[in-house]
């Protein structure tokens, strides 16, 4: 009895070492150098605007994860909804001009987020362009490869 006692014991002992001590599946092999992903975070972002400038979906999705989510226009978007927002606007004939400025960045490891303040225009069909700022922010997930957007926030500014 003694002998199953401690050979549960070990056992108990094993597991729980495991557990505590197994690699998460979510985390990368390495973290990416500093410098690097200050760089390829603001690009990632930039992607993203090419992505949506020219109705790329291919383009979209390698700057965003599988389950991005954004608040834009006071609504929330899933997945491609966003896009397929912008791409109906542009067959309607609106043009958009986006463009990152002054970005900060924070990264823990395979975690960043970004906020900065985006300036551009909206000209639509009829022709009257209006210049927009946005106060924008996003996080990022590096998955091992790049980083992608899991989630984006966007405000216009009020004019004054």
């Amino acid at each position: 009895m003694q002998r199953i006692t401690i050979a549960l014991a070990a056992l108990a002992t094993l597991a729980a070492s495991a557990c505590t001590h197994a690699p998460s599946a979510s985390a990368p092999a390495s973290c990416p150098a500093p410098a690097k992903a200050m760089a390829d975070v603001s690009q990632t972002m930039r992607d993203m605007y090419a992505a949506l400038q020219t109705d790329n979906l291919d383009g979209w999705r390698t700057a965003t994860t599988k389950d991005f989510f954004s608040f834009d226009v006071g609504k929330r978007f899933d997945g491609d909804a966003l896009f397929d927002l912008i791409k109906a606007n542009h067959a309607k004939g609106t043009v958009y001009v986006w463009t990152v400025n002054d970005p900060k960045i924070d990264v823990a490891c395979d975690t960043a987020l970004i906020t900065y303040v985006n300036t551009g225009s909206v000209t639509p069909a009829s022709g009257a362009t209006r210049n927009v700022s946005w106060l924008e922010s996003a996080t990022m997930k590096h998955d091992g490869q790049r980083w992608r957007i899991s989630f984006f926030h966007s405000s216009v500014v009020p004019q004054s």
